[in-house]
């Protein structure tokens, strides 16, 4: 399985920072070649720190003792400044400079996530879960009513409140899983993916795939082609959220009903909360698969029903 783009971004950020600190090194060799004495001024700063802890062992006028050090200290300083300057160099030409100045280029500031590291995993979060490009035109803000009407407009308005619902109180302690069944062109990849942009904004690890996607993975496992056991599970059995597109809609033979059943039935267990979209009804789904399968997704999913017209032949006036 290709690297997670999160797992890219963790390493984008060490590479950045490993850059950030050669280039200052290759400046600070281009000043030292020019100004020697800069070189012996910032080995003697270098050494405050462990001056400071000798002096406050001594126990002896430490308080004088760390004066004069503070005095010394100081004086290298402008020192230093003014031989750069007499080269024209910044005063801060040899430091190391950081993309970001809060987190010095680590994600981090002190133990909390900092807002640089935040908003580069919160789009390569997006990448993985499989909706990257849905992500950029769907969303719950977005979502148009004006293509329902009467019954089908009663049905569409408690699956968003529902769904929207779900999404912005999302708690991997408390599990929910819905099944939403309808025709193509209904909304349930756009209410799909409107929860899956909450989820992951939530800092949850959700992935989005259709069924296709899925069972094509399983094979790769099957004949340790490219996936292992354990990419596998990582990825579909794991995450705080699942979303199945076009259940169904796959070939159905003893290999893919083996793959459906354990991927349902092992998130059920383990108490995962799904999301799976399907265009057959229910007695479809009940011709499609055995009652093993079937009795899992309707003992365990709430239905959510999607009615009416194909709203993308509505905009292209059919």
């Amino acid at each position: 399985m290709r690297k997670s783009k999160t797992a890219e971004v963790m390493e984008k950020f060490a590479s950045k920072r490993r850059l950030a600190e050669a280039e200052s090194e290759v400046r600070c060799f281009e000043v030292y070649s020019k100004l020697p004495e800069v070189k012996d001024i910032d080995r003697e700063l270098s050494a405050t720190a462990l001056n400071i802890l000798t002096i406050s062992a001594s126990g002896a006028d430490i308080d004088g003792k760390i004066a004069a050090l503070r005095e010394r200290t100081e004086s290298l300083r402008e020192k230093r400044a003014a031989l750069l300057a007499s080269e024209s160099f910044p005063e801060d030409y040899t430091d190391v400079h950081f993309e970001c100045e809060k987190c010095c280029d680590t994600g981090f500031v002190g133990t909390k996530i900092c807002d640089c590291l935040k908003s580069e995993i919160a789009l390569a979060a997006l990448e993985d879960s499989g909706i990257g490009n849905l992500a950029k035109t769907q969303s719950f803000d977005n979502f148009d009513f004006k293509f329902y009407t009467d019954e089908q407009l009663k049905y569409i308005k408690t699956n968003y409140a529902v769904l929207k619902d779900f999404a912005e109180n999302f708690d991997p302690e408390r599990p929910k899983s819905f099944l939403l069944m309808g025709a193509t062109g209904l909304g349930k990849t756009h209410l799909s993916t409107s929860v899956a942009k909450v989820v992951i904004d939530k800092g949850y690890k959700v992935v989005y795939d259709t069924i296709d996607g899925i069972l094509s993975d399983y094979e790769a496992e099957r004949f340790k082609d490219t996936l292992t056991e354990d990419e596998i599970r990582k990825r579909y059995y794991d995450c705080d959220l699942l979303i199945i597109d076009d259940l169904g809609c796959e070939i159905s033979n003893q290999f893919s009903v083996s793959c459906v059943y354990n991927l349902i039935n092992t998130r059920i267990n383990s108490d995962k909360s799904t999301i799976i979209n399907t265009n057959l009804t229910s007695d479809e789904l009940r011709s499609f698969y055995a009652d093993r399968i079937t009795s899992r997704i309707f003992g365990e999913f709430t239905p959510l029903y999607f009615i009416g017209k194909d709203i993308r032949q509505q905009k292209i006036g059919k």
